[in-house]
């Protein structure tokens, strides 16, 4: 069985570059996503369709792996996500957990503080109302 981390680190990397299939592959049927502040999802097509609008705008996605700890079948991790968009570069800090079942991603949970995102990136602040 791959290692945990592994996995994680391999979805990650997917995500950034917007290959949405391969990283779903790595992701459980009936899979958690819960992108807090914005809710929760579940299966990986829902994960794609709340995935997809968010990075649709961007230019490159640089997801930084800071720091990572396992314990068990979960995986944390403390990135710093950028986010390059047409104006110039958006930094948001995330903390990310990832619950395994077999060597599936059964809960992925992301933690950020919402106004420093918008703070940064206004056209979103606008999408969202």
């Amino acid at each position: 069985m791959p290692e945990l981390l592994e996995i994680v680190r391999a979805t990650i990397t997917a995500v950034a570059v917007k290959d949405y299939d391969s990283a779903l592959t790595n992701f459980t049927d009936d899979c958690e996503y819960t992108n807090l502040p914005m809710g929760s999802v579940t299966g990986p097509a829902a994960i794609k369709a709340t995935l997809e609008p968010f990075f649709a705008p961007t230019i490159e996605n640089d997801l930084v792996v800071l720091r990572t700890a396992v314990e068990g079948d979960t995986v944390f991790t403390e990135r710093l996500d950028r986010h390059r968009i047409e104006t110039g570069w958006v930094e948001l800090p995330v903390n990310g957990v990832f619950v395994f079942r077999g060597d599936k991603i059964a809960v992925w949970r992301e933690y950020f503080d919402m106004a420093t995102l918008l703070r940064q990136w206004p056209e979103l602040a606008a999408s969202l109302g």
